[in-house]
């Protein structure tokens, strides 16, 4: 169907909103984003862009924006949290050199994003917070809190994890406590090789990877917990809360912990995949991506990604197909097994990072000699991840 004239409007001006609302801008569409804060705006976190979710980008129009913002990733770490040692090493940089394996501080991701959606005229529409949406009848609409109703050809949700728009689509889902608490902090960078360090221990484990030119160094600790910690990613702590839970990593660690000034606490919690992305009206429709289909633990830095291939894929499934029925259908049907195969992979890396006794030992071990014979073996059981092209 041609997306020309299309009036969409997309709740939620975060990474996979501002993509659909490209993607589909780029296809003719008049695209609206509300957003509920002041500004287009992110505080500070780092993220992974793998070739996967760098392909979109490219697709997009935005490599050479995402170039300059990002440091390309040499390789990806998993260390002995005790000393240090290096368990094994996966060379991301090899992987499909024309895309690129990115670590990028989320507000300039956003910032990239917003510029692109700006220069296609998206009309960008800021402190309108979603009420609810009314789904009764010929065109979706959606409820801003001040009352104000805007009804679309396509409502598209990309509200995150408390969605309303999911909630319309498939009722409330209480999600459940994982067990873990993660931190996140910023600190100054010591210009290390452009590598991502997992360092594993008992219970927790730690990533660090360099940001914006070797300037900043992401750190994100996660701890394991029976108290349960609010869902969000806003509470601050005490930094010294992070440096106990890890005094037992190598002295490197202790270095870097000692120098967060300002550290951000929040509980991991699991939500299901969502059954339900889409549904089409007698004159319209309405969809959800990113996080409110299927937020996932931080396990697999997959979160951004996903969110980025999903963008375009509902758009390139909407012009390929005679209706938004037909469209929106495809989307999910496409999207759906790789998101929960994603998700689901990512819930099993929080419990190897995490093993003690002789299970790490063996694990250990094993992840040392396979490495040591087979170098490329461990990359290439993540081809299925890194190795799509949602654009193909």
């Amino acid at each position: 169907m041609s997306l020309i004239g299309q009036r969409v409007t997309v709740l939620g001006a975060g990474v996979a909103g501002l993509a659909v609302a490209r993607a589909l801008a780029l296809r003719g569409a008049v695209v609206t984003v509300f957003e509920q804060a002041d500004a287009i705006r992110e505080v500070g976190a780092g993220l992974q862009i793998s070739p996967n979710g760098a392909s979109v980008l490219k697709a997009l129009g935005l490599q050479q924006a995402l170039e300059a913002a990002s440091l390309r990733a040499v390789a990806v770490e998993l260390r002995d949290g005790l000393d240090g040692s290096v368990v094994t090493r996966l060379e991301v940089g090899r992987l499909r050199p024309d895309q690129g394996y990115h670590f990028v501080h989320r507000a300039d991701l956003i910032d990239l994003l917003a510029t692109g959606v700006r220069e296609l005229e998206v009309d960008l529409q800021l402190l309108n917070r979603a009420a609810s949406v009314d789904l009764s009848g010929a065109r979706p609409v959606l409820v801003l809190e001040d009352g104000t109703r805007h009804a679309a050809d396509l409502l598209i949700g990309a509200d995150g994890l408390h969605s309303v728009i999911r909630s319309a689509l498939n009722g409330k889902v209480a999600p459940f406590f994982t067990g873990q608490v993660a931190w996140r902090a910023l600190i100054p960078g010591d210009r290390a090789a452009s590598v991502a360090e997992v360092h594993m221990g008992l219970g927790r484990h730690l990533v660090s990877y360099p940001l914006r030119g070797g300037n900043l160094r992401n750190i994100v600790a996660v701890e394991e917990r029976r108290s349960w910690v609010d869902e969000g990613w806003m509470l601050r702590d005490d930094p010294m809360e992070m440096r106990l839970a890890f005094k037992s990593f190598a002295p490197r660690i202790q270095g870097w912990l000692e120098e967060v000034q300002d550290v951000y606490l929040w509980g991991l919690f699991r939500h299901p995949v969502a059954k339900v992305w889409q549904r089409a009206l007698p004159e319209g429709a309405v969809a959800i991506l990113g996080d409110a289909a299927h937020p996932t633990l931080p396990f697999l830095a997959q979160g951004a990604a996903m969110g980025l291939e999903d963008a375009w894929v509902l758009a390139a499934s909407l012009a390929a197909h005679d209706g938004f029925a037909a469209g929106l259908a495809a989307y999910q049907a496409a999207r759906e097994g790789r998101c929960s195969r994603i998700v689901d992979a990512a819930s099993r890396n929080a419990r190897a990072y995490h093993l003690g006794g002789a299970a790490r030992m063996v694990a250990h071990a094993g992840l040392r000699l396979g490495g040591w014979l087979a170098p490329e073996m461990a990359l290439r059981r993540f081809d299925w991840l890194y190795g799509f092209d949602a654009t193909a």
